[in-house]
């Protein structure tokens, strides 16, 4: 019986310093430590198609369905679409607004009609909404092997 008290009181006091710590982490395991602010993202890749970055940024949306992407605010009233590495984790549906940091490769891409119609309905965009979207999208995009939701 005393064994289990104490074991017990150690798994309590576990979750109590995981608490403590105000933050969830989902795919690999990163750290917040070196990330940049969202708003530099594109002036640090300059002309690059491609870079390995970590990051931090707020959250502007996330897809209502499962989790399986978000848009993080990246400054003057832009988005970067985040995705996660081979669709092997989801983020929670109710971080618009938190803090995140993101570690793993930023691009500039072109969206597809079909896609961006497809993350509109995600969001729980109208039908009208919807509809409206005719051009593809060039933007940088942000595909992460980990991410860090503060609280």
């Amino acid at each position: 019986m005393k064994n289990v008290l104490i074991i017990s009181l150690m798994l309590g006091a576990s979750f109590g310093t995981f608490a403590q710590t105000g933050m969830s982490y989902h795919g690999k395991k990163i750290s917040d430590k070196g990330a940049m602010p969202a708003t530099q993202l594109a002036t640090k890749m300059g002309e690059k198609d491609k870079m390995s970055a970590k990051v931090e940024g707020t959250v502007e949306s996330v897809c209502k369905v499962k989790g399986c992407w978000m848009n993080v605010v990246t400054g003057n009233g832009q988005v970067m679409r985040v995705s996660f590495k081979d669709y092997g984790f989801f983020v929670p549906k109710d971080i618009v607004g938190k803090t995140v940091v993101l570690e793993g490769t930023a691009e500039t891409t072109t969206t597809p009609v079909s896609e961006l119609r497809h993350y509109a309905q995600d969001a729980g965009k109208s039908k009208e909404d919807i509809e409206k979207i005719t051009e593809p999208e060039k933007a940088l995009t942000f595909v992460a092997d980990g991410v860090i939701v503060k609280k």
